[in-house]
């Protein structure tokens, strides 16, 4: 099965107001004319508004970085589904390692996050990926199966074509390491099985599943040229059009 290539920029907390417009623009001049490839940026929440006016009309497609479970209620500081969707948002990122390791975010609640972010009608870029410590105890395969059979609890089979997969091995992210394209492309079989054990085979083949671990533009197209990677999750590289561009590049 053919599936898109879907590059997805975190901005996390980086930008102001007048930077992150400027980033958007050069992000839509980068993105190709191509329909196997869709590019979109994660920007922090008090930019959505302003970043979702300079992509209007263009190829690339909003996110948020985070969501929480309710749709409305006395939860300071947090940001519902429906808030986003209503601003633009297509994506929204759950259980980034900063906020499973960061800040302790347990399995219940990331799962609660995945059913009504989909429920709101966004598209969930669900994260998964283990510790130093876990992959040096072999225990890779281990994390992975729980993080998936917990997060995707009770996410219904025709959901899941709005459920991105991104493999993001905590011990490469920011670090400088980063797997080896074998590495990656292990992983993300092993995913793919996973989901197929979960789901079948014919939603296994359909879901895709980005690589989120210190992505940049030297590895970006051997990793991506792996048969079961389909995308990337690109931090600290996305806020550098010029870094940015060779990774949009490596999908095409």
């Amino acid at each position: 099965m053919a599936r898109k290539k879907l590059i997805a920029g975190n901005w996390k907390m980086f930008s102001l107001g007048q930077s992150a417009r400027e980033l958007a623009a050069a992000v839509i001049q980068i993105t190709p004319s191509d329909d196997r490839v869709e590019v979109t940026v994660c920007p922090p929440f008090p930019w959505l508004a302003t970043v979702a006016e300079v992509l209007k009309g263009s190829r690339v497609t909003l996110g948020a970085q985070n969501v929480h479970y309710a749709k409305e209620g006395a939860f300071t500081g947090e940001v519902s589904p429906q808030m986003l969707v209503d601003v633009g948002c297509k994506y929204a990122i759950v259980a980034h390692s900063e906020r499973r390791h960061g800040f302790r975010e347990p399995d219940f609640f990331i799962n609660q996050k995945v059913r009504s972010a989909l429920a709101a009608g966004l598209h969930v870029i669900f994260c998964i990926g283990e510790l130093l410590a876990e992959r040096e105890a072999n225990q890779t395969d281990a994390i992975i199966d729980w993080q998936l059979a917990t997060g995707l609890h009770k996410v219904p089979a025709d959901q899941m074509s709005r459920v991105v997969i991104a493999y993001e091995p905590v011990w490469a992210i920011g670090t400088g390491k980063v797997a080896s394209p074998d590495q990656a492309q292990t992983a993300h079989l092993h995913i793919r099985k996973e989901i197929a054990k979960l789901y079948g085979e014919e939603i296994a083949q359909g879901v895709l599943i980005q690589y989120g671990g210190s992505v940049k533009a030297d590895n970006a197209v051997e990793i991506l040229r792996q048969p079961d990677v389909d995308g990337a999750l690109v931090g600290g590289a996305s806020l550098k059009v010029e870094q940015f561009l060779p990774i949009v590049k490596a999908a095409v």
